[in-house]
């Protein structure tokens, strides 16, 4: 597996890459917004195909780049269900299952830091490999007194879910302080000051509470945003009237004579249980504009996803592109085998 750490000076935060050099697909965990463009070039340098941005909480300390890069690469944003997080597209629990290519990143939840903390877990080449977010430092945690935070909470997480898994299993933390890159869990279990296991929870507890320390300096800033997938509330609207997309509802899609039928899925979905339309041309949304830009712009155009998100979004940049009739599927693939089963 390709396995990148990346760093963000200015608030301590790690972002990890995570690829199947056979297929490209790629996942990214816990993207810093300023450092987006940076992202994305090393991506394109790799030539992967980004298919899920994840966080592993709802950060307090810096603006998530789930959003943007959503909208710049068609990949999945996803963080957990509990976090009530509306824009995200997947609503992640405990014992979901995310693949990018022969890879499956296992979620595991680990609340305290917050109520919405993840990690994920991930075995290659007979290694495990766990993000642990905030929930584990290395020789640390995250902090307990407030956004939902609990001690003993945070304790049963990291004992239940993190020191459960195998000794040598790689810890990679949501930040750190300290100039270390990684750990393992036998080292956490061994050295943690706050966790090793000879820490009972009343201990813990009382290390937590006796902390005292300042909130983050942009926690008024990063909430909101990370609630709104990193995105500024204005974004959305300021697209949504430069752009007006048509729509066609599934029940009448044998109404519309179509030159192009464009499924901007990944290729798993277009090969997974909810099919394909039979003359549909598979053009991923990371790589739509590449593929479109050999197209005819005046041959009429229906573009297909899963739910009409992406679809949306693909009719948006084939516009700016200067594609004079593009049409969203309303519902995706989903209203559309809902309606198969109506018709049936």
């Amino acid at each position: 597996m390709l396995l990148k750490q990346l760093f963000d000076q200015d608030t301590w935060t790690y972002t990890y890459l995570l690829a199947d050099p056979e297929s490209r697909e790629a996942v990214i965990i816990d993207p810093v917004v300023e450092r987006v463009d940076r992202d994305l070039k090393l991506i394109a340098e790799l030539g992967l195909e980004l298919v899920y941005t994840l966080d592993t909480h709802v950060h307090a300390d810096h603006v998530t780049g789930s959003g943007e890069l959503r909208n710049r690469t068609g990949a999945l944003s996803g963080v957990a269900s509990v976090a009530e997080v509306a824009c995200v597209d997947r609503n992640l629990i405990h014992g979901d299952v995310l693949r990018f290519g022969r890879y499956a990143l296992e979620v595991r939840s680990t609340p305290g830091h917050t109520n919405g903390c993840l990690t994920f877990v991930v075995e290659t080449s007979g290694q495990t490999l766990a993000f642990t977010g905030d929930a584990l430092f290395i020789r640390g945690c995250g902090r307990t007194d407030f956004q939902q935070g609990d001690a003993a909470t945070l304790y049963s997480s990291v004992h239940g879910q993190i020191f459960s898994l195998p000794e040598d299993t790689i810890v990679y933390p949501g930040h750190d302080y300290r100039g270390h890159t990684m750990s393992t869990v036998a080292e956490e279990k061994a050295h943690n000051p706050r966790l090793n296991i000879d820490i009972t929870e009343v201990d813990f507890v009382e290390i937590m509470d006796g902390l005292n320390l300042a909130h983050p300096k942009r926690i008024h800033e990063a909430l909101p945003a990370n609630l709104a997938c990193g995105l500024a509330p204005h974004d959305d609207a300021d697209k949504a009237a430069d752009s007006v997309v048509k729509e066609l509802p599934a029940n009448r899609l044998e109404d519309l004579y179509v030159g192009l039928v464009i499924d901007v899925r990944t290729h798993e979905e277009f090969e997974g249980e909810l099919g394909h339309l039979p003359d549909a041309v598979l053009a991923p949304l990371s790589e739509l504009r590449q593929q479109a830009a050999a197209w005819p712009r005046d041959v009429p155009v229906l573009v297909i996803c899963r739910s009409g998100k992406r679809s949306s979004q693909g009719c948006s940049l084939l516009s700016e592109m200067g594609f004079t009739d593009v049409t969203n599927l309303m519902g995706g693939m989903m209203a559309w085998r809902d309606q198969q089963g109506v018709a049936q």
